[in-house]
């Protein structure tokens, strides 16, 4: 069976590259200006010979077999401006990153149509939208192990988020400003100057880089499950983090970190870390076997593949629900 052709936009630099690894030729439109979406193969990725830049002009002459959307103007209107009616008539899959803004539980998601799957990165995002009749399946993120040890000899907590000084309150800004006070504390990623950071650190040198930190910390109050803290547990970072969203179902206490409502709990928590380093590492073995059970970058792809070949294959009398029995396996994701 040939490589399905995907067309997507670059929306999440980390998720599109491990998206690159599955099955696929992935094309990615190039405009010239800093669009969102319209970057290409931009960042510091290792980006494989599948995944092809296709200039703006050129994209109505180009042959795909899925539209993948990543946002709500992808969906509203970039599709419109940029494809072919042909191309606009192709199986569609819409990949959601996150949990609904508007309401976390009465939001209605953007599409309504049996025809497309919507993909969820997390349960708890399925669980609070309203996907309308969309059909909807979650796929589960999926990292790759880079073969880099946990060593812990620093005596600090790491913290790995973009902008959040931009981002408030959801992404806990407040909460890491509180902690920090207590417990030392680095911050990395685009924008962590401003708050008195690190920087950005490259996504290639990101793991080893983190190694070296007692743990990592995760102050977000509401969000999809970070890539950042998959990759983290995966090097075999302790993580701690406040018990919302998908993370009570990825960390289980006194095995791989601590979670907790209460940050003066895991400031107390944090504060053992530091002080006794066995109790990290006992702790950063449980990190790692559960990222290793959850988060390969094989069952991932499979998934993917799996998805699109049933866009592929989706029959008018299959779009209105999953029963078929292929959705109900992937890898025990529903």
């Amino acid at each position: 069976m040939k490589r399905p052709r995907v067309f997507t936009w670059h929306i999440h630099g980390s998720y599109l590259y491990y998206l690159s690894l599955t099955n696929c030729e992935l094309y990615l439109p190039v405009q010239p200006g800093n669009y969102q979406g319209y970057r290409g193969k931009a960042g510091s990725f290792p980006w494989g010979e599948n995944v092809h830049e296709v200039p703006i002009k050129s994209i109505k002459n180009t042959d795909f077999d899925i539209i993948l959307f990543q946002s709500k103007k992808n969906y509203v209107i970039d599709q419109y401006e940029i494809l072919s009616e042909k191309q606009q008539a192709l199986p569609k899959i819409y990949l959601e990153h996150d949990p609904p803004r508007e309401h976390p539980t009465d939001t209605k998601h953007i599409v309504d149509d049996p025809k497309i799957i919507l993909v969820h990165v997390t349960h708890f995002n399925n669980l609070m939208w309203n996907n309308n009749r969309t059909p909807s399946v979650v796929i589960e993120h999926g990292v790759k192990d880079t073969n880099i040890s946990y060593q812990g000899e620093k005596e600090r907590g790491i913290v790995v988020i973009n902008n959040l000084k931009l981002r408030d309150r959801r992404l806990g800004l407040d909460i890491f400003k509180e902690v920090r006070k207590e417990v030392p504390l680095d911050l990395v990623g685009m924008g962590s100057k401003e708050l008195g950071g690190l920087g950005e650190i490259s996504h290639e040198k990101l793991p080893e880089f983190i190694s070296h930190y007692r743990f990592l910390f995760n102050p977000i109050r509401y969000t999809s499950l970070g890539l950042s803290l998959c990759e983290a547990m995966m090097v075999g970072l302790p993580i701690v983090g406040m018990a919302t969203t998908e993370l009570p179902m990825i960390i289980e206490n006194s095995l791989s970190g601590y979670i907790h409502t209460n940050i003066y709990w895991l400031i107390e928590k944090m504060r053992y870390l530091l002080k006794h380093k066995e109790a990290a590492l006992l702790l950063s073995r449980g990190a790692k076997q559960q990222a290793k059970q959850l988060f390969t970058i094989q069952r991932f792809s499979k998934d993917w593949e799996r998805i699109f070949t049933l866009a592929l294959d989706k029959t008018p009398e299959k779009t209105h629900t999953f029963q078929d029995p292929t959705i109900h396996n992937l890898g025990g994701i529903l």
